[in-house]
């Protein structure tokens, strides 16, 4: 059962916050660092301006008459907020450090998230995103570590797999779809020398469940959807089948999930042209359901198989098993990151592609503030994402768009204002393929200022 908040006495939300804030202070006391690494500490807030396209396909599902508007005879899957609209999106607080050179932790807590808040109206609107302690040092992708050696990990983190440098503010739909949240566990990875490295977890599993890929994620089950003609003011977006985010204090680890990677990486010595190639597998067993804050609807099986289990995908099995591969290449301000996942979900096969170039480099100085430069950097960037599910939705579901092809790609850029405050600017282009065929093209223009202070 996925809760949010820790009752009183819940023992794996306070053990894994009484880590991550206990380690600084280890860090801080007894002998000198070998090396110094000083804590970091970093606020962040971003605030959107956000145009979204408003779309509507009808749903082929047997809706109440009274929970449909007057006059409209089917339900519709819509834009989850159409138009123009200004939002603060993300307060986060983040507290870390390299305490020793075999020691380090960090703990990122989201007061506000709106981005990842699914349902978007009654999910919690704060979360621990990240609390973990680090023993070993783990190599940053394409960067070549000093020796060979081991890391353990314990905590919330992120896959070993997911782009953790994206140059938008967006996802694809392929990283949404299958690693945008973190998990928790515990991840092992061994170095074997410079060049060769595995990777493996022993994870929480993040439950299945259903998002729009763009800024909003959509509100689906909510308590207004329970009452006579409803007319939400955040609506169901076009949602995918995703991988949603695990509480802290989640508590039961009874169908986890196994990760293993194997890679290979070369770079030079100072770490500003470098390639890795990371292969990787993931498997665990779909819960009968998942209880989600702020909706009615199930996570896992619960999900596939409908409402009252009436209206199933044709899943043959409890199985969620994925393999794929990663590809980073810098070259100077240069980068590339591309990913392919083929996944099994109960039977359902689904394929994804993705690829995101991005180019950043300094600009002239002809202003400052403050003795420092305006307008230091700018940084474009496209991505090309691809999902493709090998399945068809039942002929009657209130999801058709789970089984739709999907592409989306996002173009922008990034420029640095002054300091660590930049502007994203960026444009995204959905196109589906309806079952019949027919596509259908909807677009989202995003704005982000980001402000930050510290490290």
């Amino acid at each position: 059962m996925q809760v949010r908040r820790a009752p009183a006495g819940s023992l794996p939300a306070l053990g894994l916050l009484t880590l991550a804030l206990a380690v600084p202070a280890l860090g801080q006391e007894g002998e000198s660092f070998e090396e110094p690494h000083p804590s970091r500490f970093r606020v962040e807030l971003k605030t959107h301006f956000r145009s979204s396209d408003e779309v509507a396909f009808p749903v082929p599902f047997p809706f109440a008459p009274e929970q449909l508007p007057p006059g409209q005879p089917v339900g519709l899957l819509r834009t989850v907020d159409p138009g123009d609209h200004w939002e603060v999106s993300t307060l986060t607080l983040e507290w870390g450090g390299d305490w020793r050179p075999w020691l380090s932790s960090n703990l990122k807590v989201d007061l506000r998230d709106l981005h990842d808040r699914n349902p978007t109206s009654t999910d919690d609107e704060w979360d621990v995103d990240e609390a973990w302690i680090r023993f070993g040092r783990e190599a940053e992708p394409a960067v070549l570590p000093e020796r060979g050696g081991i890391y353990g990990k314990l905590g919330k983190f992120a896959a070993f797999e997911r782009q953790d440098d994206r140059h938008l503010e967006s996802y694809g739909v392929v990283s949404t779809a299958f690693n945008r949240m973190e998990d928790i566990g515990v991840e092992l990875g061994l170095d074997l020398g410079r060049h060769l490295y595995l990777k493996g977890s022993f994870t929480h599993g993040n439950p299945v469940f259903m998002r729009d890929p763009n800024a909003l994620a959509g509100d689906n089950g909510t308590p207004i959807f329970m009452t006579p003609f409803p007319d939400p003011e955040l609506r169901s977006g076009v949602p995918i089948l995703y991988d949603a985010d695990v509480a802290i204090d989640e508590a039961s680890f009874d169908h986890p999930e196994v990760g293993f990677g194997l890679g290979i990486r070369f770079a030079d010595e100072l770490a500003t042209h470098g390639f890795e190639l990371l292969t990787f597998a993931r498997r665990r067993d779909l819960a009968e359901t998942v209880e989600l804050e702020g909706t009615f609807y199930g996570g896992d099986l619960d999900l596939l198989r409908g409402p009252f289990n009436l209206f199933p995908y044709p899943i043959t099995d409890e199985e969620k098993e994925e393999v794929g591969a990663n590809l980073w290449v810098y070259a100077g301000g240069f980068s590339l990151f591309a990913q392919y996942v083929d996944q099994d979900l109960a039977g359902l096969p689904r394929t994804g592609a993705e690829m995101e170039l991005a180019w950043r480099f300094d600009l002239p100085l002809f202003a400052g503030v403050r003795g420092r430069q305006l307008f230091p950097t700018i940084a474009p960037a496209i991505r090309y994402s691809q999902l493709d599910p090998g399945f068809r939705p039942p002929a009657v579901t209130p999801s058709p768009s789970f089984a739709w092809d999907w592409t989306k790609i996002d173009a922008g850029l990034r420029l640095g204002i002054v300091g660590r405050t930049d502007l994203t600017i960026e444009y995204a282009t959905n196109t589906v393929t309806l079952v019949s065929g027919r596509e259908v093209d909807y677009d989202e223009l995003l704005a982000t200022l980001r402000l930050r202070y510290g490290g």
